[in-house]
């Protein structure tokens, strides 16, 4: 078994840069198999999950070999997201394992549901799903009982670096001894060894410079986001601030129960409103209870940020979805199904429309 696993380490760092591409392939393949074929929505969603794990593993194994490599790090300091949880990853091996953990159940609950729908009763579905929920939820209090601090959107590091410039090696293989040796750069020969002065470039190959302004502005649209600032100096564990209070626990507590809460009311009346409510209060009560983050606590700031961002997805939960989104998508879809172009977009509304009715995890808090 571990030379298996060991062989498969040194084709994935020998051919990384093919696997990078065969991987966003499928994945933009994923978004147009629904409606292709009998259960091509089973099939979309269970390579997606396989892509999404694969591409986990490859994450981690790539990571480690960019930190074992002085070589291959980048210059560009890594997010705050990634050091705050990669620092209690390394800190807590609970974290580390729970936080994968609830991944793994993020990127697999829709395939499990597609699998109780057709295989088991409407009844049976909703008490796996509700399963599910209670496992994510205790990993969750899990995940804040260990930190003391909000919980971020996703609790493991997510990728930053190209895999592309990893050149390819048996040598920096973890797992692996190396094979060969590596091949030395070929020397510069005698007779251009004094050759310093380089000729000068035909004008006609050269290409015009940029204004001084145009070109100001770029360097600056580009530096300014990796320029350091006063969370960049902190300690990885000081990005986001204990919580203090009990009314901080309290609306970290209610936003990790909503879906679950969501789970249970869904699966006993779908046809009222009661489930849609219910969530809406209890997301307001815990916006309403949170805290206010300082100007400095950047990454709670942009947690926080994408909690708000995410009240949009009430738009195709419920009767909302009934009454306002779905019959405004469907118009536009049949408005542009006949354009070119623009068809192929009509098409995907189409296909993906009736997923959104039949399955719980498409819009699922």
């Amino acid at each position: 078994m571990s030379s298996s696993i060991a062989s498969y380490e040194s084709f994935l760092l020998n051919n990384v840069s093919t696997i990078s591409t065969v991987e966003s392939s499928l994945r933009s393949l994923t978004w147009f198999l629904p409606g292709r074929f009998k259960d091509a929505e089973l099939a979309s969603e269970a390579l997606s999950a396989a892509l999404n794990m694969i591409s986990m593993y490859h994450d981690t194994l790539l990571t480690h070999l960019s930190q074992s490599d002085p070589k291959l790090r980048s210059l560009i300091p890594p997010s705050l997201h990634t050091r705050f949880t990669k620092a209690w990853m390394d800190k807590n091996s609970i974290y580390k394992w729970a936080g994968r953990m609830l991944e793994v159940i993020r990127y697999t609950e829709l395939v499990i549901e597609m699998g109780l729908r057709r295989k088991v009763s409407s009844r049976t579905r909703w008490k796996g799903i509700i399963l599910l929920e209670i496992i994510k939820a205790f990993l969750r209090l899990l995940l804040l009982r260990i930190t003391r601090r909000p919980l971020l959107s996703a609790p493991i590091p997510e990728r930053e670096f190209d895999p592309t410039t990893i050149p390819p090696s048996n040598e920096t293989s973890p797992t692996l001894a190396p094979s060969s040796p590596r091949i030395s750069a070929q020397s510069t020969p005698d007779h251009l060894k004094n050759n310093h002065v380089p000729l000068e470039p035909h004008p006609l190959l050269t290409t015009p410079p940029l204004p001084s302004e145009s070109a100001e502005s770029l360097v600056e649209d580009y530096l300014l986001p990796k320029a350091l600032n006063t969370s960049s100096v902190k300690p990885s564990f000081s990005l986001l601030r204990p919580l203090s209070s009990s009314q901080d626990w309290a609306s970290e507590v209610i936003y990790i129960l909503r879906p679950l809460v969501y789970a249970i009311l869904i699966s006993r009346n779908r046809r009222t409103n009661t489930h849609l409510v219910t969530i809406l209060i209890m997301e307001v009560i815990s916006r309403t209870l949170r805290r206010n983050p300082p100007p400095s606590s950047v990454l709670e700031r942009s947690e926080y940020a994408r909690r708000d961002r995410d009240i949009l997805w009430y738009l195709f939960r419920g009767s909302i979805w009934d009454s306002y989104t779905r019959p405004k998508l469907e118009a536009i879809a049949d408005k542009i199904s006949n354009t070119p172009l623009l068809g192929i977009f009509g098409v995907l509304l189409n296909d993906w429309i009736p997923l959104i009715n039949e399955y719980h995890y498409y819009t699922a808090p």
